[in-house]
């Protein structure tokens, strides 16, 4: 495929940091670990990572400001133009030794995701996508499924953990969508969730409480697999407010309509157990 210059810029960042996400990936048990939170980590690998996309693109759009996982935002002085930076999505699993983490980089444009750059180094798989160009990865074109039914479609998620998220809620979510579904997996990065539904080996996902960098670059990947992006209730959808379902129209449409349900659900057995609670 023919990269623009700005997917060019995306790329060398992402496969920089990349490279430099492998060698730390092989020495995994010596890193240095700092806790942020509970089961949320940031090593010495997540910051190299930070600071390799953060050098590469301040060298070519020195005026662009930054939305980035550790350091946060960075205001520019081009308030047209912000990158969306997760330099290690999903960290947890790369502390594990599990190969399925990867760089993001996004670019948002007035408000708008307009370009999108997910790099796997332990697979060796880029992920890119721009606006009205379509998707590809490692330069071949890549498509949602074309699976229509529920009993034959496989669901990605992301599920909550310690400290974080609405166990109760999402296990309403999960009763839901495994009644009707093939199945679901949980490969704990939410980019990869995403690539993976625009290349078809997932036919659909959804996932509530996610930062701008887990979804910024997937979400358009996604779109321009002929995908399907919202809310979870169907609304469209806002990268800045990180609740996301998606897959291809007929797929996505059925998601919808479960998580519609187990809301439905959840609210019943609340309202239930107030009443109890007020007699």
């Amino acid at each position: 495929m023919a990269r623009s210059a700005l997917l060019n810029v995306m790329t060398q960042a992402a496969m920089k940091a990349g490279r430099s996400l492998i060698r730390d990936f092989g020495e995994v048990q010596n890193l240095q670990v700092s806790v942020k939170g509970p089961a949320d980590f940031v090593s010495n690998a997540d910051t190299r990572a930070e600071e390799i996309v953060f050098r590469e693109l301040s060298r070519v759009r020195p005026d662009w400001g930054f939305l980035m996982e550790e350091r946060g935002e960075i205001e520019g002085k081009d308030p047209q133009h912000r990158w969306i930076v997760d330099p290690l999505d999903g960290t947890t699993n790369f502390l594990h030794g599990i190969p399925n983490f990867a760089v993001s980089i996004g670019l948002e444009r007035d408000g708008q995701i307009v370009a999108g750059v997910i790099f796997n180094p332990a697979q060796d798989e880029l992920y890119v996508a721009e606006k009205g160009g379509g998707a590809y990865v490692n330069d071949r074109r890549i498509r949602v499924s074309a699976r229509n039914r529920l009993p034959e479609s496989l669901f990605g998620t992301g599920t909550p953990f310690l400290g974080h998220g609405d166990h109760a809620g999402y296990l309403y979510e999960l009763r839901q969508v495994i009644a009707e579904s093939a199945g679901i997996r949980r490969f704990g990065a939410a980019s990869l969730d995403l690539a993976y539904v625009a290349a078809g080996r997932l036919d659909g996902y959804w996932e509530k409480g996610l930062k701008p960098w887990d979804v910024a670059a997937g979400s358009i990947l996604v779109r321009e697999a002929g995908g399907f992006v919202t809310g979870m209730t169907g609304g469209k959808f806002d990268h800045m407010v990180g609740d996301i379902a998606c897959g291809n129209e007929q797929i996505h449409k059925a998601l919808v309509g479960l998580l519609g349900q187990a809301a439905k659900k959840r609210a019943a057995a609340r309202a239930a157990d107030e009443g109890i609670d007020g007699r």
